[in-house]
């Protein structure tokens, strides 16, 4: 095995060629001194039962509790994101999902807003809250949030869920209408679904999309004001395709097009392609509309919309003027099992808060991208080391809780990423670059590999994408304790929350093909 200068390598079952970065003492930039499991690291590649630490703080989470569905919202005045998320206890108390917050300016740091908006009592229409937005009325220099409001125990007659409002002159005290409710019923919609407002601005009008159903399909329906206070009701913006449901739907403009951002829901066994962000395009509001108009399923690209795989839910967006965000959250796993992925079902509700940066291609189609503030963040180079090299892999050393790990593959095939690995594992997790349709394509796999692993983990899968031309990846990894990030190419994005990467090795596999690793580095903060 021949060693090398520039930090690559190559081999065809098996490595012939490995470059190495010197190895230093290993975590240093991130070992917390009052954390246990803290020892000599140096050189050991057995498997370690890591935990996360308390707090998040690139993919964020609350202290306590969890992010639900997040609300951002870019404020002028201020000129920075305000993101407002539900915030989930476990257990939730009588009334939940009061309106949490937090402020950033480029999404890799977060100061918290705390409670921002509470809940109801248990007896008032927002005892529970869903789903809402922000605006801001420059007229008034008043800030309106508008949200769904859920009844906790509705009697005959009565909305399940309306669309409500509140206002602040600061963002800091707001003060709730206690006149003003949205009705579904009243033009004929669901009084058990009638959620998830969001308003945008376009001829020089106020526009707000709901989610509803009508006659049991679900519908997207427009209501339209000069001033944010007095609505008219419009009709039908968009039916939703079959039977599937958009929550969380988010309606703009960027560059030469109009977009629909929404997350798919889906009950039901076999279900398991549902629970996705996706988007759909049109040049003018009238062409997005009509792109499921008789269930036309005019798609945006050829996966769907798909943004994004299963770990990454309720996605909206909002922009600075110079670049558009999307937030989501990134599911906790039950009992802390890689592999509880939900196939069949819903996964875990809430979790840690994930950003990306929203890239536009010169056909419209979208596919998410690094912030360019996280990327910033992890700014400390740390040593990388081959630890152990067999002909199916090359077992490398451990990581820290928050990692920036880039490189770049060339390879005609399969191959795959590793973590959670020690020397003595009996399992590992592999995020798998699977060939698909004929070799054209190719997509993320997620696998619990190993003597006593599963193998392939359902519901959590990306989308397909274009096999490079060149067969060349360049890939981006970024971890926050167990939530991981991949960029491949510009054009896949794929989140998963794996538990124990942090004080574990990390491998590159081979599947019996010729493979060539290089410009491998490790960052972290």
């Amino acid at each position: 095995m021949k060693a090398t200068m520039n930090n690559s390598l190559s081999f065809r079952f098996g490595w012939v060629g490995v470059g190495l970065i010197a190895l230093c003492t290993l975590f240093s930039s991130c070992e917390k001194k009052s954390e246990p499991e803290q020892k000599n690291w140096d050189g050991t590649t057995t498997y370690f039962a890591s935990s996360d630490e308390k707090q998040a703080t690139t993919y964020y989470a609350p202290y306590t509790g969890f992010v639900g569905d997040p609300m951002p919202f870019f404020d002028a005045n201020t000129r920075t994101f305000k993101v407002l998320y539900l915030q989930e206890y476990r257990p939730n108390q009588a009334t939940f999902h009061p309106f949490w917050g937090i402020e950033t300016t480029g999404a890799a740091n977060y100061n918290p807003l705390s409670q921002v908006l509470p809940t109801g009592s248990a007896t008032e229409q927002d005892a529970h809250l869903g789903t809402g937005c922000v605006a801001y009325n420059e007229a008034e220099h008043l800030y309106y949030i508008y949200y769904t409001g859920e009844k906790e125990m509705p009697k005959a007659g009565e909305d399940v869920q309306v669309v409500m409002r509140a206002t602040s002159r600061d963002f800091k005290t707001w003060t709730k209408d206690p006149l003003f409710r949205l009705r579904g019923v009243e033009n004929g919609y669901s009084a058990q679904d009638f959620r998830d407002p969001c308003i945008f601005f376009a001829d020089n009008l106020w526009h707000m999309i709901i989610s509803t159903r009508v006659g049991g399909k679900g519908n997207l329906v427009e209501y339209t004001s000069p001033d944010l206070k007095d609505w008219t009701h419009v009709g039908i913006f968009m039916p939703m395709m079959w039977d599937r449901f958009y929550e969380c739907p988010d309606v703009f403009q960027m560059g030469d097009y109009w977009y629909l951002v929404y997350s798919e829901l889906s009950y039901g066994k076999g279900k398991e392609w549902g629970r996705h962000v996706q988007y759909f395009k049109g040049h003018t509001l009238s062409d997005l509309k009509a792109c499921t108009v008789g269930d036309a399923h005019i798609w945006p690209d050829d996966h769907e919309g798909f943004l994004d795989s299963r770990g990454f839910y309720a996605g909206k967006t909002a922009a600075n003027g110079t670049d558009r965000y999307i937030w989501g959250w990134c599911p906790t796993r039950e009992g802390k099992d890689n592999t509880k992925t939900n196939p069949e079902g819903d996964p875990q509700w809430a979790g840690s808060l994930v950003a990306h940066r929203l890239v536009q291609h010169a056909d419209g189609s979208l596919t998410l991208g690094e912030v360019p503030a996280i990327k910033a963040k992890y700014n400390s180079i740390q040593p990388v080391k081959a630890m152990i090299k067999e002909d199916t892999y090359t077992l490398y050393s451990r990581l820290g809780y928050h990692n920036h790990l880039s490189l770049t593959v060339e390879t005609a095939g399969k191959f795959g990423l590793s973590f959670v690995r020690g020397s003595d594992s009996q399992k590992w997790y592999t995020l798998v670059v699977n060939p698909e349709d004929n070799d054209a394509k190719r997509k993320i796999n997620f696998e619990e590999e190993g003597p006593k692993g599963k193998g392939f983990i359902g519901a959590i899968d990306s989308y397909k994408f274009n096999k490079p031309a060149d067969n060349i990846y360049h890939i981006d990894i970024y971890t926050d304790n167990s939530v991981l990030v991949m960029y491949i190419n510009d054009c896949l994005a794929y989140t998963n929350r794996i538990y124990g990467i942090a004080r574990n090795c990390w491998s590159v596999n081979n599947y019996g093909n010729e493979i060539k690793v290089s410009n491998i580095q490790l960052k972290q903060y």
